[in-house]
Order: C-alpha cells, then sequence, then structure tokens
C-alpha cells in the first residue's frame, strides 16, 4: 500500500510534465511569410505572440496605420502582442481558440497551430467562411 501511495504522485508529476512539454512545443521565434518576426511566449496557460522584428515588413512600414482604431494607428508594431489566447488542446493536440491581429490589413483573424514540424508549423487562420493555411519558418 505505500508503495501504491508513492507511485501515484509519480505518475501524476509525469503525465502533467509531458502535457506541458508538448504544450510549449510552440514557444519560440518565427519567420512569418509577411516578413514579420514573431516570439511565442506563454502566459498564464495561454500563448501569446508578439513581433520582434519588421525585415522592412510593407516596404518599410513601422507602425499600426492599417488599425481601424485612429489611436491605434500611431503604436510602434516592434513589440505589439498579435497573436493572443491560443490554448493547447490535448485531444486535438493543436493550439486553438486564438486570435491574431494581421498589420498589414488591419483585421483580426481566427488562429489555430495544427501542427510542429522539426523547422516550421502550420497555422490556420480564418475569417467568417474563408480559411487559408499557412507555414511559419522556425528562426
Amino acid at each position: 500500500m505505500q508503495k501504491l501511495s508513492f507511485l501515484i504522485p509519480v505518475i501524476l508529476f509525469i503525465a502533467l510534465n509531458t502535457f506541458a512539454q508538448r504544450a510549449d512545443e510552440i514557444i519560440g521565434k518565427y519567420h512569418l511569410p509577411n516578413d514579420l518576426d514573431v516570439e511565442i511566449f506563454e502566459d498564464g496557460g495561454k500563448y501569446f505572440g508578439r513581433i520582434i522584428a519588421l525585415n522592412n515588413f510593407r516596404s518599410g512600414q513601422t507602425k499600426n496605420v492599417n488599425n481601424p482604431d485612429e489611436l491605434k494607428k500611431k503604436e510602434p508594431l516592434i513589440g505589439k502582442i498579435i497573436i493572443k489566447d491560443l490554448e493547447y488542446d490535448t485531444e486535438e493536440k493543436q493550439w486553438l481558440k486564438g486570435n491574431m491581429y494581421g498589420p498589414e490589413k488591419g483585421m483580426v483573424f481566427n488562429l489555430k497551430i495544427t501542427e510542429i514540424r522539426e523547422k516550421e508549423i502550420e497555422v490556420v487562420g480564418s475569417k467568417f467562411i474563408m480559411w487559408r493555411t499557412l507555414t511559419w519558418k522556425k528562426i
């Protein structure tokens, strides 16, 4: 009985640690097809992403000029959180329920990350009934 009471916490620890490692695989830096570099990080069990480099994005655009909110048009793009609230789904083995702000159009899209490979991740963005699958390169 004493072995069993020791074994249960050990098994729970291993199971929880394995889940956390899988969920955290998304953490890192990525180069997006629109030439932005984004860093994904975890905060409170959800995943977020901020712009870390512009790489001459949109011919030198450095401000949030396409935002529909006039007060936000002068905000710098560097450091801007553009990915919010991604959650890891253990059954689907995907990051779901997130959204992403696209500074080139000033729009917010639904976002999910469907697959992680060695040097890239597969991302699906959607708005209403339209969706698009993109590949982001790991930096």
